[in-house]
C-alpha cells in the first residue's frame, strides 16, 4: 500500500507538526507534499524525510512571506501529482486537504481547523494589525477562498477532526461528517514531580488569538508568577505590558520542557484552541489547567477535575479562575489517568483503523 502525507506547510513547529510527525512515523516510507519547507525552521530530524514541495518553494524569506501568496496555494497543491498512491492522508488547516486524487485513492484529511482565514475572517483579523487598505484587499481574496475551499473539501473521501468544536465547524462549512480522533500526546515523556513550585505556566507561539495579552494582565493584577515559553511577533509588544512577575522564557527545549510543566501550580489557556496539547501534556504531569471554557478545551478539560474552565475571555474571569484553582484540591494520578487517554498510541490505532476501512471500502 503505497502512502502520501499532505501537509500545509512546513516552517514552524507547532502541534500540527506534531500529527505529522506521528504519522510519519506510522508510514516510514511515505513521501511528505507540502507547499514550502523551511530547512533551517524546522527540526533537523526533518532533513533525514522524503519532503516534496511546490513551487512556493521558491519563495524568497518563507517565513516572513508564504502569507502573501495565500491566493496561489491553490494552485499549487492542484499541480502535485498523486497518481501512483492507494491512500493519501492531508493534515489540514487550510490548503492540504485541496490536492486532487485519482478514483482509486482513498483520501482522508485529518483536519485541524477549516480555514479559519476564510470562513471566520473577522474574528481571525480581530487582533492583528491590518490597515483598511490592506483589510479591503483581503474581502475580494477570502470570498474566493471561500469558494475553493468548499469545493476543495468535496475532494475529501473522510474527514477526521481533531475535536468536537472542529467536527461541528466541518458539518457547518463543509456539508460532511467527520469523525473525532484527537492529536497524539506522547505521555511517556512527561511524569509527576515530587516538587511543584509557585508559578504557572504557559507554553504558546505569540499569536493574537492565543491571547497572551489576557494572561499577562490577569497575572500583573494577581502578583501571581507566570512563566511564558515560546516566540512570536508580538512577543516583545507583550514584554512592555508585563509586571515583574512575568517571565518570558523564549523557546524551552524538549528536553527541559517535562520538568518545567511538572513543577508548575498550574498551566493556562486563555485563548480558543482548535485543540491544545500542551494543556494535555501538563495533565499528564498531574498539574491543572486554567483554560477559557470554548474550542478544545471542552474535549480535554473536565472542569472542577483536571482544572478549571472560564466563562468569559475577560481579566476578570481569568483572575477569578485562577483563584479558584488555587484552591483546587487536585489528584495528579487522577489527572495523568485522564492525560492517557490521548496518548500517541491511542492516535495511532485509531489512525490504522480509519485508514483500513477507508481503502477496504473504495476498493469494493
Amino acid at each position: 500500500m503505497k502512502v502520501a502525507i499532505i501537509h500545509d506547510f512546513l516552517v514552524q513547529l507547532g502541534g500540527a507538526e506534531k500529527v505529522v510527525e506521528v504519522l510519519h512515523g506510522m508510514y516510514p516510507d511515505a513521501p511528505i507534499y507540502t507547499s514550502i519547507y523551511d530547512v533551517h525552521g524546522m527540526p533537523a530530524e526533518y532533513r533525514k524525510w522524503d519532503i516534496r514541495t511546490t513551487f512556493l518553494q521558491r519563495l524568497p524569506r518563507k517565513k516572513l512571506t508564504h502569507r502573501l501568496a495565500l491566493l496561489l496555494y491553490p494552485m499549487a497543491f492542484e499541480s502535485l501529482d498523486l497518481s501512483g498512491f492507494d491512500v493519501v492522508i492531508s493534515s489540514s488547516s487550510s490548503f492540504a486537504k485541496g490536492v486532487i486524487t485519482q478514483p482509486f485513492t482513498a483520501h482522508i484529511c485529518y483536519c485541524h481547523a477549516p480555514m479559519r482565514f476564510a470562513w471566520t475572517t473577522r474574528k481571525y483579523l480581530e487582533n492583528e494589525r491590518v490597515s483598511r487598505i490592506a483589510r479591503a484587499v483581503l474581502t475580494p481574496g477570502t470570498h474566493y477562498l471561500r469558494q475553493w475551499d468548499a469545493v476543495a473539501s468535496l475532494r475529501v473521501d473522510k474527514f477526521i477532526a481533531n475535536s468536537s468544536t472542529v467536527a461541528r465547524r466541518i458539518s457547518k462549512y463543509y456539508r460532511a461528517d467527520a469523525e473525532i480522533v484527537h492529536p497524539p500526546v506522547d505521555t511517556s515523556r512527561f511524569s509527576i514531580s515530587p516538587v511543584v513550585e509557585d508559578y504557572y505556566v504557559m507554553v504558546s507561539r505569540a499569536a493574537p488569538y492565543k491571547r497572551l495579552d489576557l494572561a499577562i494582565d490577569a497575572f500583573t493584577r494577581l502578583g501571581i508568577p507566570l512563566k511564558i515559553a515560546g516566540s512570536g511577533r508580538q512577543m516583545q509588544s507583550l514584554k512592555s505590558r508585563a509586571g515583574s512577575n512575568v517571565e518570558f522564557l523564549g523557546r524551552v527545549s524538549d528536553a527541559d520542557l517535562p520538568g518545567l510543566l511538572a513543577r508548575a501550580r498550574g498551566y493556562v489557556m486563555p485563548g480558543e484552541e482548535d485543540f491544545g496539547i500542551a494543556p494535555v501534556e501538563a495533565n499528564a504531569c498531574g498539574r491543572p489547567v486554567v483554560a477559557y471554557g470554548a474550542g478544545g478545551a471542552l474535549d480535554s478539560q473536565c472542569d472542577g477535575q483536571t482544572g478549571i474552565l472560564f466563562s468569559h475571555q475577560t481579566v476578570d474571569s481569568l483572575c477569578e479562575a485562577v483563584l479558584k484553582c488555587q484552591e483546587l484540591e487536585v489528584d495528579p494520578s487522577a489527572i495523568r489517568d485522564h492525560a492517557l487517554t490521548f496518548d500517541t498510541e491511542v492516535f495511532r490505532s485509531k489512525i490504522q483503523k480509519i485508514v483500513a476501512d477507508e481503502v477496504a471500502h473504495i476498493t469494493r
